[in-house]
């Protein structure tokens, strides 16, 4: 059967006092109109459509990556006239109508919702959970045959009705002639002039229509975000949802808390992620593979038994099984680490492939280089790839190189197998296989020289 999903999504937002439309505020690194996109896509929503109106030309830029088609709300004249705003006449099947600053509903809510309505054999139902404390939401007035008679707001309710628990979740689920026909219907005789969806329960009753609410046991689908402070729950609440589930695969986190593991992130069994981890984006981690505190790993895919020490920084890089990182390492983009290499200390690479059981121990850059199998980099190396023309130039060294420390390469330059950089050196053309290269000024001692400083000094 043919669903659809619309989404409300032009809301002004002001109460978050931003510049970004709400519904593009990241939870847990992805929009929030992205996360409920995806959650539609897998519970098999077949058509999505999203009502935009304030800031809908950044909306709209991240939506078209997504392929989803947006409906225009030319004026904030309520929720049903945003629904209407969705071409309500090309509507089939079922349609779940829901808000775009919900970023905690899952595509197993939605499945449950749509299963539950049909089952029900349902024309409309709202979609309803339990608070301990409801503030401001909307009551769910029910009979004594448990019949959902009306939504009625707080603002309106009297003191028995506020003290139902039960409360609407601004979730709808109709059958699509039914919208046709009711939502022009909804008059706006308010006073701010508007026309509004729960409207819709009551036009429902009186067309002798099968009207219910469907009460969800996960209080979640009702954390709407309208605050940056709510916008920072639903974040954490993400983040636990994701801990939780990484510990149930085996993963040792030593603090859930404050462990921060985007949930489009993947970590194997066996791994130990410390406090104050953050991992972002599409990464993924290997088995048996340890991540010490204040670590930031974004795009990365590491490997099996690799250790990344305290403080390292890396984006979009690879590193192989074995391997050790860090502390204070920062890895950039197009940086390949090999199995069993050793990065540690205040080492900065940026679009290097550093070979199998190398190693660069501390104080070294390396940028835009080659390094083979087995080469010892030595403290304070640097390849010099930005040249005064402002181009980039590639530093290629060989298998087994010993580079002493306080080297420079000056690229374009390579360095062939088997060969030593002396310390102090500046390499400015390609040393052959199995030579030293070796450029210093000559040392000069003068003999006396510091006593005589020392007795000027003193004087």
């Amino acid at each position: 059967m043919k669903s659809t999903a619309i989404i409300l999504a032009g809301g002004q937002g002001t109460r978050m006092k931003s510049a970004l439309p709400k519904v593009l505020h990241p939870v847990a690194g992805r929009p929030m109109i992205v996360r409920i996109v995806d959650s539609c896509r897998k519970a098999d929503v077949t058509d999505i459509r999203i009502v935009v109106g304030h800031g809908q030309n950044l909306v709209k830029t991240v939506l078209e990556p997504l392929a989803i088609q947006t409906y225009v709300q030319k004026e904030q004249l309520g929720t049903a006239d945003a629904v209407k705003a969705a071409d309500l006449n090309s509507l089939e099947g079922t349609v779940l109508i829901m808000n775009g600053d919900h970023p905690l509903i899952s595509a197993q809510d939605i499945k449950n919702f749509m299963s539950d309505f049909r089952e029900q054999k349902l024309d409309l139902a709202v979609v309803t959970v339990e608070l301990k404390n409801p503030a401001e939401f909307g009551r769910a007035v029910r009979n004594s045959n448990k019949q959902l008679v009306s939504i009625v707001e707080a603002k309106d309710a009297s003191a028995d009705t506020l003290k139902i628990k039960e409360v609407a979740t601004g979730i709808y689920i109709a059958k699509a002639e039914v919208l046709q026909k009711l939502i022009p219907k909804i008059k706006n005789e308010n006073s701010k002039k508007e026309y509004y969806l729960p409207d819709l329960i009551e036009l429902a009753f009186t067309s002798n229509l099968k009207v219910q609410a469907i009460l969800s046991e996960n209080a979640d689908v009702s954390h709407g975000v309208n605050t940056q402070a709510e916008l920072a729950r639903a974040t954490k609440k993400v983040f636990i949802r994701h801990a939780e589930k990484l510990m149930e695969a085996g993963v040792i986190l030593i603090d859930p808390a404050t462990t921060y593991v985007e949930d489009s992130v993947l970590v194997g069994q066996g791994s130990v992620l410390y406090p104050n981890v953050f991992l972002r984006g599409k990464s993924a981690i290997g088995a048996f593979t340890v991540i010490e505190s204040n670590c930031m790993l974004s795009d990365s895919i590491i490997g099996d038994s690799v250790q990344v020490k305290a403080g390292s920084y890396i984006d979009q890089v690879i590193i192989k099984n074995n391997a050790s990182v860090g502390p204070y390492a920062r890895l950039r983009p197009e940086t390949i680490i090999g199995e069993s290499a050793h990065v540690g200390n205040f080492v900065e690479m940026k679009k290097v492939q550093f070979g199998n059981k190398s190693k660069a121990g501390h104080l070294t850059y390396l940028g835009d280089a080659e390094i083979g199998e087995d080469v010892n980099i030595g403290c304070g190396t640097i390849t010099c790839n930005y040249a005064a023309d402002k181009k980039k130039y590639k530093t290629i060294i060989g298998d087994r190189v010993f580079v002493g420390s306080d080297s420079q390469f000056i690229a374009p330059v390579t360095v062939e197998s088997d060969s030593i950089i002396a310390s102090g050196t500046t390499v400015t053309k390609t040393v052959p296989s199995g030579s030293l290269a070796l450029s210093r000024s000559p040392q000069v001692n003068k003999e006396g020289y510091a006593k005589r400083l020392m007795k000027k000094s003193e004087s």
